[in-house]
């Protein structure tokens, strides 16, 4: 099984930037699309909101509406890594963030129900 560890979370003033990592451990997801997810508070019982993705070679990403133009994602398939840089923070951003490993190398594909303890993002206004 696939471990996930989310880093790099942490409190900023509105406006601010954060660089999110996430590194995989127990097989190599150079093949598989991966994905940043998050769980804002209160919504600890609904669903995995579903942020950024990029696919396996990084020539396809997707961002939700709310982010375009202020986050990138981009992985680096030598270190099993996936990253999120996260400009122009706004307080609807405060959230857990998760990564998160598609089933296939395109992010249309399922991802697997197999999450890691996430790193929480606090933005104040």
């Amino acid at each position: 099984q696939v471990q996930l560890v989310e880093s790099g979370g942490g409190l900023v003033q509105a406006g601010g930037s954060l660089t999110l990592s996430c590194a995989a451990s127990g097989r190599t997801l150079s093949r598989n699309a991966m994905g940043w997810f998050r769980q804002a508070p209160g919504k600890e019982h609904e669903e995995h909101e579903l942020v950024s993705a990029i696919n396996w070679n990084g020539d396809g990403t997707f961002y939700r509406d709310s982010v375009k133009g202020r986050f990138t994602i981009s992985r680096a398939n030598a270190k099993n890594t996936v990253n999120l840089q996260m400009n122009n923070l706004k307080p609807e951003d405060t959230a857990v963030y998760y990564c998160a490993v598609y089933q296939g190398p395109f992010y249309w594909s399922d991802i697997y129900d197999n999450w890691g303890q996430g790193t929480q993002v606090t933005v104040s206004s």
